[in-house]
């Protein structure tokens, strides 16, 4: 936390969570790392800007507690303070939901710009953006406020082609620092040739890795009882790889989870990975 404290005193990374294809992990991903950060001490805050179709406080299990959003703030109806949410498990986090109904109007990249600049106003040291699917007016200006990207995809080919043109979308807007999470990642598919490695994947896009995490059905239980993965009490394969991916964000952490063995200790896997023995 003391680190967290020294680092307060930067600026906000703002942080846009795209795909281009829907229904590949985006809020799943947003809602673990946002929390995972939140408990390493930072004061972060999740933007849903997936208007039409907003998912985020279902994940957080936030949704009883929607009673202002952004919108509502751009109009002048209440303060910033009072559309946040803040999680009751980690006061360190806070969602804004960008709007209740399906109305995409208003919500331009001027007034995206300048709920972002409430919010590093209030001092919130991650502020990530979790972007509609698809690429029309709602992608671009979810991502207007932001200055770095993560990417989610599965190993799929429609997911990647999707992927990859987001990307060049991305780079069109001004926003050069993109990272890779390759999601839903099965092990033994891979090994049988049937599913693209996490390697290709990577090298097809030619995006950094941030992390690879593998498929896992505690996700839609997790789901269900709007408690992301990263605070299970035995963490599953999934929530390592969310955690460890969190902790890249901050700087904190260099290695990657090994899919191929999960039954070994985490501590033995990083020995590993560091020597580069098996």
């Amino acid at each position: 936390e003391a680190e967290a404290e020294a680092e307060a005193e930067g600026d906000a990374r703002v942080i846009v969570i795209t795909s281009g294809k829907g229904g590949v992990g985006k809020t799943t991903t947003s809602a673990n790392l946002g929390m995972s950060i939140a408990r390493l001490g930072y004061r972060v805050c999740l933007v849903d800007a997936d208007i039409g179709l907003r998912n985020l406080d279902l994940l957080l299990g936030l949704e009883n507690r929607v009673m202002y959003t952004a919108m509502e703030v751009l109009e002048g109806e209440c303060r910033m303070e009072q559309a946040l949410i803040r999680d009751k498990r980690w006061r360190s986090l806070a969602l804004l939901p960008i709007s209740k109904n399906r109305q995409k109007y208003n919500v331009t990249k001027d007034s995206m710009n300048l709920l972002i600049d409430i919010l590093r106003d209030m001092k919130f040291q991650y502020i990530f953006i979790d972007c509609p699917a698809g690429i029309d007016v709602g992608f671009i200006n979810a991502i207007a406020g932001a200055t770095e990207s993560v990417i989610v995809t599965t190993p799929e080919i429609t997911a990647i082609r999707d992927a990859d043109r987001v990307a060049g979308l991305l780079e069109a807007n001004g926003i050069y620092d993109v990272k890779l999470v390759v999601n839903r990642v099965r092990a033994e598919m891979i090994k049988k040739n049937d599913m693209m490695s996490v390697k290709d994947v990577q090298e097809m896009l030619g995006v950094p890795l941030l992390g690879a995490i593998p498929e896992d059905t505690e996700v839609i239980v997790s789901t269900n009882r709007g408690e992301p993965l990263v605070l299970k009490k035995k963490l599953t394969l999934a929530g390592i790889a969310y955690e460890n991916a969190a902790r890249r964000v901050v700087g904190k952490q260099d290695f990657l989870i090994d899919l191929d063995q999960p039954k070994k200790g985490l501590l033995q896997r990083t020995k590993e990975f560091f020597t580069g023995s098996d």
